[in-house]
């Protein structure tokens, strides 16, 4: 039957794809082995293991300490709510990752903002 130009070349483009299939397999399989290695050698000449670890080793905990009073959750709308609890999130994890870490207190907290807690972020639960 007779084909399109456009038809011929999408056949043509296909085939291609396919020949170079291997080829394009061969290259990821490459580049992993060497980004391996170079993870390994960058773990054999620093000798200290993993960089979190060797930075957690590292903090000198903070006399500071950051109390966020969530009483106030019931006067504001879900959206609000859902923003606050992500601007919780954030400092709960910049604070994990700072080399002066703060005392971190949440006060109050129930109604709406735990709720969506549970929901969105079952994990909270283990924070310490």
């Amino acid at each position: 039957e007779p084909m399109s130009k456009r038809q011929r070349k999408k056949l043509l483009k296909q085939k291609q794809w396919e020949e170079q299939k291997d080829l394009r397999r061969q290259k990821r399989k490459e580049k992993r082995q060497k980004r391996k290695l170079e993870r390994q050698s960058k773990f054999d000449s620093t000798n200290e293991g993993n960089d979190r670890k060797r930075m957690r080793r590292e903090v000198v905990p903070s006399t500071l300490r950051l109390i966020v009073d969530c009483s106030f959750d019931d006067l504001m709308v879900l959206k609000d709510v859902k923003k606050l609890h992500k601007q919780i999130q954030r400092c709960y994890a910049e604070n994990r990752k700072a080399f002066h870490p703060v005392q971190f207190y949440l006060t109050s907290h129930g109604g709406q903002l735990k709720s969506n807690m549970n929901e969105n972020d079952k994990g909270w639960v283990n924070w310490k």
